[in-house]
């Protein structure tokens, strides 16, 4: 399928040209007759055509059709109202136009014309098309934007190449027939020929990219379908808009020539980069008019300054009326317009200045931190900014700092102050000159203003009568310490500014320290009244300051201060810091001393040490050397033997002050001084009188307690027994070997230790007991035995433990509980170690087994068999320990 060829499509040019100029020209004719070219067959609801009713009557308000299978609305547009078909013959009907207001009528004639249609069946017999070699690419296609018509506008014609063979039939899908928007497009089924039925918005749709269709009768598709590009060509119908209905703008009013103040800016809806859219811009007015301040830049839309007349103390404001054009700016463009508000911005081109070129002021003399004087100043820049706020400075006549200027933020004025009294008699008056500026500086030179505006303050001092001065406030006096009380120095002096005398003022202590110093009342002299020590002030090496008053005789008063520089004398020896020495020998071979003087240093150091009339054995073992100016060492021979030394060292200054000190120094076998004073302690015990009678009591009760048990053992070998029951009221008997409580409470309340308690040292317990034949034997461990009775408390529970205090060695024991247990300890724990380890020397707790109770008449006898110790070295039992003993072994040995 092709398009139509060349001549025929410029035919229908000429054609469709000649049908506009024949719109103009003659419209009356194309209101009596309008022809439409129909097709053989159309559906309901299909457009057919328009008429311009507008050019046949201009107010129209009643459009009817004498044919029912016709409609026609209000804009032009003919529809069918049923599907119509038209015969070979022409039809027609009658459009009538009213207008009821002017009682006017006109008839428009609509005559229908329908082509011939000669149909050519493809014979079956072809299974094949056939086409021409050559295909033609379809002819661009474009239509004006808002077209006047007539309407359906005829745009091009298409013909498919099988056409030459075959009847073809023509269709066209696309945006603007079957999708949005809807029936825009037609194209006669048996011509090819393609409508457009209305105006056509180029901002709205721009192309319309048509596809053609070309098939036979028999619905076979004789071409490939063409695409048809319509493209809408631009109509300059939208003026351009600017972004914004009111700019804002602020520029600063000392900026320069060509500063850029903003951009305005505008679009154009119509086609880009084409003389509808090349705009450009202006400024129709300015308010206020004169002068010219502000130019645009026609293509880019840059608003500068061109002026230097930019004053904000004169308009702080402009309006410009902003215009933009298209079609390049040519008259005949279409044009918009916008508004920019311009707001000038405060500058520093005004400096402040004084009202006045001499000002005035008064004052009395001594008054300070008072106000004397407001200088108001001038200032045109913008109020409450830094360009309009002022800085006062004095430039000259303030050496003495009598005097400060400062700023009102509120009424920015300069308020000199006095911050410092002023003296009559010194000056009657003070000429100042002070200065004013901004906070910032100035943007620009300023004609015949400097930055800086000066002016002349006179201030009169006014006389006061005034009490004395104490002048300097500070008087310095120098005494040497340790001199003799009652002694007379030349004191604090006081004036009376008026007189400059001395004469007629009373002087008066207000504080003193120490008490050392009186002042004579007329004279102001001081004399000490006690003897003066430097070490004795605080700071040593400070001033001692008394505090004195003067009054005149009127009782005004001034007070001042005379500092005592208390010259240093050599009174104090130097003295050794350390008392107690204690040195681990042989880890230390020596220990350091030193020595400090409380008197300034001409009277200290260097110090010398030396030892102080030694007896001959600290001389032969004691030595010292020194280390530096303050500090020496003392070192002992290696034959010095393990006690405490009494050491007299003596020091000396360099001016021949010396004292001597009597060192306890403390040799001792140790690995820490720590170690050697906590056994100095405890050997340093002294027992006192009330003491050693408590011992010797102690002892007598012991030795009744023995001789008690001996006649006791005696009676029970003549057959004496004591009753089961007076027994039982003493001690329980149990033979259970299994875990249980560390304690036994006895009937009568008391309490019994158990082996368990050897974790603590002490290995008193109660042994097994057993009867044979109905009689109780006790033991006990060596350094334990004693009775329950000798523990008894009133009500309470006691255990054998707690009588370590007492006696417990027995009669027939050599050695003491002590001896007997640093003895044996390092052999039992040895053992112990050795009994909970298996065969390959691994720890394991299988080897020390708990006993359950044995029921009475045990063969392993009582573990209490090693509680005597039967010689000083048979001592060999401990080597072979039999199970019976692993029990109590673990017992003694938990923490």
């Amino acid at each position: 399928m092709a398009a139509a060829p060349r001549s025929s499509l410029r035919g229908a040019l000429c054609a469709q040209l000649l049908l506009t100029l024949s719109v103009f020209s003659f419209a009356a004719e194309a209101c009596n007759k309008v022809i439409f070219n129909v097709p053989s067959k159309s559906e309901a609801d299909t457009m057919i055509g328009r008429v311009n009713l507008k050019e046949c009557l201009r107010s129209v308000d009643l459009v009817q059709s004498n044919d029912t299978d016709f409609r026609v609305l209000d804009d032009g547009s003919v529809y069918t109202t049923t599907a119509v078909k038209f015969s070979k013959k022409k039809r027609s009907f009658t459009i009538r136009l009213s207008d009821t207001k002017r009682q006017f009528q006109k008839k428009i004639i609509v005559l229908l014309e329908s082509r011939k249609e000669v149909l050519k069946k493809r014979q079956t017999k072809e299974t094949v098309l056939r086409r021409a070699k050559r295909r033609w690419a379809p002819i661009p296609c474009s239509m004006q934007e808002n077209s006047l018509g007539p309407f359906p506008l005829f745009l091009q014609q298409v013909q498919s190449d099988a056409a030459q063979n075959y009847t073809i039939f023509y269709s066209i899908s696309g945006r603007g027939v079957d999708q949005e928007p809807l029936n825009l497009f037609y194209i006669e089924r048996d011509t090819g020929n393609l409508f457009c039925t209305k105006p056509v918005d180029r901002e709205e749709y721009d192309v319309f990219d048509l596809i053609a269709y070309a098939s036979t009768a028999d619905g076979y598709s004789a071409d490939l379908p063409l695409p048809l590009p319509i493209r809408v060509e631009d109509e300059n119908d939208n003026k351009p808009i600017f972004t914004e209905a009111v700019y804002n703008f602020e520029v600063s009013e000392s900026s320069r020539l060509g500063t850029s103040v903003g951009v305005v800016c505008a679009t154009d809806k119509d086609e880009p980069d084409t003389m509808h859219t090349r705009l450009k811009y202006s400024i129709l007015e300015q308010t206020p008019r004169s002068p010219g301040l502000f130019s645009v830049h026609p293509n880019t839309g840059v608003i500068t300054i061109i002026s230097h007349y930019l004053d904000r103390e004169v308009v702080d404001k402009y309006s410009l009326i902003m215009k933009v054009q298209d079609m390049d700016g040519q008259f005949f463009g279409l044009t918009g317009t916008s508004t920019c508000i311009i707001t000038v911005k405060d500058s520093n081109d005004n400096a402040p200045t004084f009202r006045q070129n001499a000002y005035e002021a008064s004052v009395e003399e001594n008054a300070f931190n008072v106000e004397i004087l407001r200088v108001p100043i001038e200032d045109k820049d913008l109020i409450k900014t830094a360009n309009w706020r002022a800085n006062f400075t004095i430039l000259k006549g303030n050496e003495n700092g009598n005097f400060k200027i400062s700023t009102d933020k509120e009424t920015n004025e300069g308020v000199l102050c006095v911050v410092k009294p002023l003296n009559y008699e010194e000056n009657h008056q003070v000429n100042l000159e002070i200065g004013v500026s901004n906070e910032v500086p100035l943007t620009r030179d300023v004609p015949r203003v400097t930055a800086m505006n000066r002016a002349l303050v006179t201030v009169h001092v006014k006389d006061v009568d005034e009490g004395p001065e104490c002048s300097p406030p500070a008087q310095y006096v120098q005494i040497k310490e340790n001199l003799a009380a009652g002694s007379n120095i030349k004191g604090y002096k006081a004036y009376d500014p008026e007189t400059k005398s001395s004469s007629g003022l009373r002087y008066k202590i207000l504080h003193d320290p120490k008490g050392w110093i009186a002042i004579d009342e007329t004279s102001g002299s001081i004399t000490t009244s006690k003897i003066l020590d430097r070490e004795a002030i605080s700071p040593k090496h400070g001033l001692y300051n008394i505090t004195v008053m003067a009054i005149d005789q009127d009782g005004r008063s001034c007070t001042g201060t005379l500092a005592v520089n208390i010259e240093d004398v050599n009174d104090n020896a130097p003295e050794i810091l350390q008392h107690y020495l204690t040195i681990c020998k042989p880890k230390m071979g020596y220990t350091d001393i030193s020595a400090v003087d409380p008197d300034e240093p001409v009277h200290g150091a260097p110090f010398y040490f030396s030892l102080s009339s030694p007896s001959p054995e600290i001389n032969r073992i004691w030595s010292l050397t020194k280390i530096n100016d303050t500090a020496a060492r003392l070192s002992y021979q290696k034959n010095a033997q393990f006690q405490e030394y009494t050491i007299p060292v003596t020091v000396k200054d360099r001016a021949g002050q010396s004292a001597t000190k009597i060192l306890r120094v403390n040799l001792c076998d140790c690995t820490h001084p720590s170690q050697c004073r906590s056994t100095s302690r405890s050997a340093g015990v002294v027992l006192g009188k009330w003491a050693i009678l408590a011992i010797l009591l102690g002892i007598a009760l012991l030795f009744s307690v023995l001789l008690t048990l001996v006649c006791g053992v005696i009676g029970t070998k003549k057959g004496k027994r004591f009753p089961e029951d007076l027994a039982q009221q003493n001690l329980i008997i149990s033979n259970t070997e299994a875990p249980g409580d560390d304690r036994v409470c006895s009937a009568n309340g008391f309490t019994t230790q158990t082996a368990n308690n050897c974790s603590q040292g002490f290995c008193g317990t109660m042994g097994s007991g057993s009867r044979n034949g109905g009689q109780e034997t006790i033991e006990m461990v060596k350094g334990g035995h004693q009775t329950l009775e000798s523990c008894r408390g009133a009500g309470h529970h006691h255990t054998l433990d707690s009588c370590r205090g007492g006696h417990t060695e027995m009669d027939n024991c050599r050695y003491n509980y002590s001896e007997w247990h640093s003895f044996t300890q390092p052999h039992l724990c040895e053992k112990l170690h050795q009994c909970s380890q298996n065969e390959n020397h691994v720890p394991s707790q299988d080897y020390v087994l708990t006993y359950n109770y044995e029921g009475r008449g045990s063969p392993a006898g009582s573990v209490g068999c090693c509680s005597e110790k039967q010689e000083e070295d048979g001592l060999e039992f401990l080597n072979n320990l039999e199970p019976k003993f692993m029990t109590l072994a673990e017992a003694c040995t938990k923490r």
